[in-house]
């Protein structure tokens, strides 16, 4: 096996157990801090999801939301909804994902 293959594949197993790290560790304090803001903008939100699709360094994060806060707005007004309550933390950040909805009734 060339030293290069033997890199790679150190390299793979090296992606895979920070992945296994991160799938059995907690939540980082970035996550648990936008939630809380969140929770705080949208008090009826029924679903509500934020990770740090960044490795845990806090540069970007992906937010799933559910609220009835969005029923009547369009996907753009929605999203900014999301950054307004999150302007402060958005400073720090490299990139965000965010993903709206209207709880299905």
């Amino acid at each position: 096996m060339s030293s290069l293959a033997r890199l790679l594949r150190r390299g793979e197993a090296l992606l895979v157990r920070r992945h296994m790290q991160r799938a059995m560790s907690s939540h980082t304090d970035g996550e648990v801090r936008i939630v809380q803001r969140l929770k705080e903008k949208f008090p009826q939100a029924t679903s509500l999801k934020v990770v740090d699709i960044s490795g845990g360094c806090g540069a970007m994060y992906e937010i799933h939301i559910e609220s009835d806060e969005f029923k009547g707005k369009r996907t753009v007004q929605q999203h900014q909804l999301v950054n307004q309550a999150l302007k402060d933390e958005i400073q720090a950040m490299h990139g965000l994902r965010i993903f709206t909805a209207v709880p299905k009734q």
